[in-house]
């Protein structure tokens, strides 16, 4: 990876920690602001301790900053009460506040670039057909395990876990986020998928290059 790409992302990672402090400060619930932002703290690790030997593409590096950033906002103001969310409810003329379906949606496009850039770089699966339908399958099985996190956070913690959830009242809300999720993750392979190719190729290029 070249010395600029590396100073981009480390500009990135100093502005996601910034703003991560900064959503820390006052957030309308403590408890729900820390189970959103948990991912992030387990992630950002891992990628600054792979980075030297297994960094990714700069595509998946930007799309896990912006999905950082999604989770930050949740976190801060829960989801049924981020400001956008209630313009995109008065744009499609809705009652509830949408901003958790774009989070669940990026559940999908993000995570499955990641499955995917790890099978290819891996050369685990051969066939796009097959690897396509593994990478779907991942995807919903991350998305429902995180359905059952929210439902072992109920069952823990009562109404305290009424934030986290975010339902606002849908009794479908569980099937709801999964499948957008899922439009997540066939937008992500349908849009992206030329790209990655060729971002792969040039990092899979430069490392075969320095080994």
């Amino acid at each position: 990876m070249s010395l600029n790409q590396s100073k981009f992302l480390v500009l990135l990672l100093l502005l996601l920690c910034g703003l991560l402090i900064l959503s820390g400060l006052n957030p309308y619930d403590r408890l729900t602001w820390f189970m959103e932002i948990f991912p992030i703290l387990i992630a950002v690790p891992i990628m600054i301790f792979t980075y030297k030997h297994y960094p990714l593409t700069i595509l998946l590096y930007c799309l896990i900053f912006v999905h950082a950033l999604i989770l930050i906002v949740g976190g801060s103001y829960t989801y049924a009460r981020v400001p956008l969310g209630f313009q995109i409810a008065e744009l499609l003329d809705i009652q509830r506040n949408p901003y958790d379906k774009v989070g669940h949606f990026f559940q999908g496009f993000v995570p499955l670039l990641v499955a995917r850039e790890i099978l290819l770089r891996g050369a685990y699966i051969h066939g796009d057909k097959m690897r396509n339908f593994v990478l779907i399958c991942i995807v919903l099985a991350l998305s429902t395990s995180y359905e059952f996190i929210e439902w072992g956070s109920a069952l823990a913690l009562g109404q305290g876990a009424d934030e986290f959830l975010g339902t606002q009242g849908d009794p479908w809300d569980t099937q709801s986020d999964m499948f957008c999720a899922l439009i997540g993750a066939i937008s992500s392979l349908s849009l992206l998928s030329g790209i990655h190719d060729r971002q792969l190729k040039a990092l899979v290029g430069k490392n075969d290059n320095q080994a």
